[in-house]
């Protein structure tokens, strides 16, 4: 018998492993959209870049037009998304906003309790990344803010409209175009946002802004508006006032009122709101510090200057300063005052001699 010959043993190929399916990242957004995109346009941009699993992270600086747009972008997503959360960076202690908290049932909790393990999409609504530094340290899928747009403010969508006045007139545009009609909870949220934020319209504002109030006014739980309204002034805010007599100056057009120390950086708010309604003064400028910051908050109501260029060319290479036309702020750390300024009576100094050159 012949021999069988051996059967020659094929060279085996080790199978490939298929490479991992990469998540489809859309390109990010180096320019807010034209002014000329319709806001369905945009609303249909705005859920396409959520997916039905995502868990979203909406983080804001808490304030009533702040707040208000959460609200709104969380009825948005609402069946769009597997979860909606809203984080706050500051504390809030002004009397009025507590009251919008508790009146409309505001859910938010502060950025201390976010577990960014748990979240797959970030949003920022009326601010961004620069504006802070707690929000800086994240990569937002989602920008919606109606500031002047700020270096580095990129992401999957991003829609800034500086010439609104109000983030909550943006959202509100948003909701119609979803054919989404507000509940009174959330149409007074929006309501009292737009209101603040245009200071009942004496800041600058658009005809969008005059037509989302007017669209939210048959909504809105006008009865709650008055008590959140009248709930701004404490006995804690009645001192401050006293301080702030006791410590306004005068020059030309200008009201100052340096209040050295402050618990809580709103009540500059308050009394720069408060003081400009002084026949005098076409321009109100307080300051104070607050932890290790100066923080100085401007009110202009006048014309023909925008208090956002003037906070930034007065302060700016000391720390953050902008805003817009009638309002602005500026941040400046402690340590990069001027060393013969960083007591309480220099700082004073150093800000009078900053602003008298207005």
């Amino acid at each position: 018998m012949k021999a069988k010959k051996p059967v020659k043993s094929r060279t085996e190929v080790p199978a490939q492993k298929p490479e991992p399916v990469k998540p489809h990242v859309p390109p990010l957004m180096e320019h807010p959209f034209p002014k000329s995109t319709p806001v369905v346009e945009k609303l249909k941009k705005l859920l396409e870049r959520v997916e039905a699993e995502d868990t979203v992270a909406i983080l804001i600086n808490a304030d009533p037009d702040a707040m208000s747009s959460a609200l709104a972008l969380q009825r948005l997503f609402w069946r769009h998304v597997k979860k909606t959360w809203v984080f706050r960076i500051n504390v809030i202690k002004r009397a009025d906003n507590l009251a919008m908290i508790k009146l409309l049932n505001i859910k938010q909790q502060h950025i201390r309790k976010l577990n960014p393990l748990r979240i797959s999409k970030w949003v920022i609504v009326d601010s961004q990344p620069q504006h802070h530094e707690a929000l800086s340290k994240f990569r937002f899928d989602i920008i919606i803010d109606h500031h002047p747009p700020s270096p580095g403010s990129v992401g999957a969508f991003v829609d800034i409209r500086e010439d609104y006045g109000a983030t909550a007139t943006m959202m509100t545009e948003y909701l119609r175009a979803a054919k989404i009609t507000p509940s009174p909870r959330l149409a007074t949220a929006l309501f009292y946002g737009i209101k603040t934020d245009t200071d009942n319209f004496v800041r600058a504002t658009i005809q969008n802004d005059i037509d989302a109030f007017r669209y939210l006014y048959p909504y809105t739980n006008i009865n709650i508006v008055k008590m959140i309204e009248s709930s701004e002034m404490t006995r804690k805010t009645l001192t401050s006032f006293r301080t702030a007599l006791e410590n306004l100056v005068f020059f030309k057009d200008k009201a100052y009122i340096h209040m050295g120390k402050v618990p809580d950086p709103d009540i500059l708010v308050i009394l720069a709101d408060f003081f400009l309604k002084l026949v005098e003064s076409t321009w109100c400028i307080v300051s104070g510090v607050y932890g290790q910051k100066l923080i100085l908050i401007f009110r202009h109501a006048g014309f023909r200057l925008d208090a956002g260029k003037v906070a930034h060319k007065l302060f700016g290479e000391w720390g953050s300063a902008g805003g817009h036309k009638s309002a602005a702020r500026a941040e400046i750390p402690v340590e990069a005052i001027p060393a013969s300024s960083q007591e309480d009576p220099e700082m004073r100094e150093f800000v009078l001699n900053q602003i008298k050159g207005m």
